[in-house]
C-alpha cells in the first residue's frame, strides 16, 4: 500500500498497488507460453523477449542512421562515417556491445582469396551500415589513489568481438598536449591554471603553466579535482571529462555516430542529475545530439558527430534480464567510483527506489524531459563541457543570485552557516556582473556552477607561498582564450598609463591645435 494522504486521518488516503501483471500470465507478445518475466506490468516469454529488446534498439537508432531521410518510407541504411562506441564495462554499455554486434556485424559474408565478401560485390548482403567501428574506453583509476586499472580486464572483453577496434584512454589526457594535438590537430597548446577563489573568475586569474611548477597530466587532473568546491562537482567534473575526451576521439576517427549504452533508468537518473545542477538548458542535448567540435586553426575538417543512446527505451532490469539470459559478460564498475557522494548519488538512490514499486513513473521522466526545448538559439558553445550554452546567462544570474548578507533581513541566514565558513562568503554589496575579460563569459550555468559552487564545508585555504591555481583541460586553452584577450604569451598584467599614453600618442591631438 502507498499514502498519498494522511492516512490516520483520512481512510481514502492510500491507494491500493497495482498488480504486478494484468490478467493473464501468458506473454503478451507470443499469446502461447507462460511468461518468464514482467516489464511495467506486461509479461514476456523467454523467448520473446530478447527480439522484443533488440526491436527496441533498433527502433531508437536506425532513424538516426542515414544523413538524410531522403523519400522512400524504408530507406537502405548507410552511415557517412565510422561507428564509435562509449564503452565503460557497465551493464547498459555491455548491453550495447553485444547487440550492435550481433545486428550489424556478425552477419557479414566471408571473404574469399582476394578479400572481397563472397555473393558478388553487388549483392544487398554486402552492404554494411558501418564500414569498420571502435570502442573507446576511458579509464579513470587516475582521479582515485588505489584504484586499480581495468584496462586489460576492458580489452580481454572487447577482443571477444573481432570486429571492433580498441581505442583506451586515460582520463588524465584531458590535461596532456600530446593527445590534445593528435586528436584535434592543434599544436603549441599551453596549459593553463585557474584561481578559482577569485570572484567571477576573471581573466587576471588565468596563469600559464610555464609561470607555474611543472605537473605532469595525472597531477594535474588530482589538483584540478581537489579544488572543487563540493563532492557534487567533482562527480560532475568526471563525467565531464570523460564525455569530451570520447567525443574528440570519435570525432577524430572519422566517426559520424557515437553511441552510449545509458538505459532508461540511467538516462533519467542522468537527466534529474543534469536539471538539478543547472544544467536545463541542454536537456535534448543528453537525450540525442548533433556535436560539432568549434573549427581551430590547424584543425582537421569538422563533421558532424550523432551522439545517440538507442537503449533509451530499455530498463536497468531488461538490461540485466537480457544479459543472463544471452550470456553477456559484465565487468561492473569500480566500487570506488560508485561510491561518489553528492546530488548524482543522491538521485540514483531516488530513481532506483522509484522504479521497483512504480516503473511507470521512471519512463515518464525521459518522456516529459524529451518535450522539452530551449526558447532562445545557444550563443556559442561551452569551452569547458562542450555542450551549447544559453545567451544572457550571466544577466540572469546577477538578477537572481543574493550576493550580499550585509543586509538585515539576510544576516539571520548566516545562523545555519558553521562560523568557520562564513568567511568564505561574499559580504559586499556588490550584485555587478563579471568584467568584460572573465572566463565566466564562456562557460554554461552548469559549468560555472560547478567551478564557484559553496561548501558547507568550507573552502581549503592554500599554503602561503604556494600558488591556488587549479589546472584546466587542455581544451580550454585553445585559440579561442587567446582571441578573445583572456590569455596572451603569459599572464595578464595591468598597463600602466604612461605606457597606454605612448602607444596612442601619435594618434592623439594636441589641445593647442584644438584651441586653434
Amino acid at each position: 500500500m502507498s499514502s498519498c494522504g494522511n492516512p490516520a486521518a483520512d481512510e481514502e488516503a492510500l491507494m491500493p498497488r497495482r498488480l504486478k501483471f494484468g490478467k493473464s500470465r501468458d506473454c503478451v507478445r507470443c499469446r502461447l507460453k507462460s511468461g518468464n518475466i514482467v516489464i511495467r506490468h506486461a509479461v514476456y516469454c523467454k523467448e520473446c523477449f530478447t527480439p522484443m529488446v533488440e526491436m527496441k534498439f533498433r527502433k531508437a537508432l536506425e532513424p538516426s542512421v542515414n544523413a538524410r531521410a531522403g523519400t522512400s518510407k524504408r530507406p537502405k541504411l548507410k552511415a557517412s562515417g565510422n561507428l564509435c562506441l562509449a564503452f565503460s564495462g557497465g551493464l547498459g554499455s555491455s548491453i550495447l556491445l553485444d547487440i550492435v554486434h550481433n545486428t550489424y556485424f556478425s552477419s557479414r559474408p566471408p571473404l574469399d582469396d582476394s578479400g572481397k565478401p563472397r555473393g558478388g560485390t553487388h549483392h544487398p548482403r554486402n552492404a554494411s551500415v558501418w564500414s569498420s567501428c571502435n570502442v573507446c574506453y576511458v579509464e579513470v583509476c587516475g582521479a582515485f589513489a588505489g584504484m586499480p586499472d581495468r584496462t586489460e580486464d576492458i580489452r580481454s572483453v572487447i577482443e571477444r568481438y573481432p570486429s571492433f577496434d580498441f581505442v583506451p584512454l586515460r582520463i588524465e589526457d584531458a590535461f596532456d598536449g600530446s593527445w590534445w594535438t593528435k586528436v584535434s590537430g592543434s599544436s603549441n597548446i599551453p596549459q593553463i591554471s585557474l584561481e578559482l577563489n577569485k570572484e567571477g573568475l576573471i581573466a587576471d586569474g588565468l596563469h600559464v603553466t610555464s609561470q607555474l611548477t611543472g605537473l605532469t597530466p595525472i597531477e594535474a587532473l588530482r589538483s584540478y579535482l581537489s579544488s572543487l568546491p563540493t563532492q557534487t562537482a567533482i562527480s560532475s567534473a568526471i563525467q565531464n571529462l570523460t564525455r569530451v575526451l570520447i567525443l574528440h576521439t570519435a570525432h577524430s576517427n572519422g566517426s559520424s555516430h557515437l553511441l552510449f549504452g545509458s538505459s532508461l533508468t540511467s538516462l533519467s537518473i542522468s537527466l534529474l542529475s543534469s536539471i538539478s545542477q543547472g544544467g536545463g538548458y541542454t536537456t535534448r542535448e543528453e537525450l540525442q545530439e548533433e556535436w560539432t567540435p568549434v573549427a581551430t586553426s590547424g584543425s582537421k575538417p569538422n563533421g558532424v558527430l550523432r551522439v545517440i543512446r538507442p537503449l533509451r527505451d530499455v530498463t536497468a532490469k531488461e538490461c540485466a534480464v537480457y544479459a543472463w539470459w544471452n550470456g553477456v559478460t559484465v565487468i561492473g564498475r569500480d566500487k570506488q567510483r560508485r561510491a561518489i557522494l553528492g546530488i548524482a548519488a543522491l538521485t540514483k538512490n531516488f530513481v532506483v527506489g522509484l522504479e521497483k514499486d512504480y516503473p511507470s513513473t521512471v519512463s515518464a521522466i525521459a518522456r516529459t524531459c524529451e518535450k522539452l526545448e530551449p526558447k532562445d538559439a545557444p550563443s556559442g558553445q561551452c569551452r569547458l563541457c562542450k555542450r551549447p550554452m544559453q545567451s544572457g546567462i550571466q544577466e540572469w544570474k546577477g538578477r537572481i543570485s543574493i550576493r550580499s548578507y550585509s543586509d538585515d533581513k539576510l544576516a539571520a541566514d548566516l545562523t545555519h552557516i558553521p562560523p568557520s565558513c562564513r568567511g568564505n562568503l561574499d559580504t559586499t554589496t556588490s550584485s555587478q556582473l563579471p568584467p568584460p575579460h572573465a572566463l565566466t563569459n564562456f562557460l554554461c550555468y552548469s559549468c560555472h556552477t560547478t567551478l564557484t559552487s559553496r561548501s558547507s564545508r568550507g573552502v581549503k585555504q592554500s599554503a602561503p607561498g604556494v600558488s591556488s591555481a587549479a589546472p584546466l583541460p587542455i581544451w580550454m586553452a585553445d585559440r579561442g582564450l587567446h582571441e578573445d584577450g583572456l590569455i596572451g604569451d603569459g599572464a595578464r598584467r595591468k598597463v600602466p598609463e604612461e605606457e597606454m599614453l605612448n602607444t596612442v600618442a601619435e594618434f592623439l591631438i594636441d589641445n593647442q591645435d584644438c584651441e586653434e
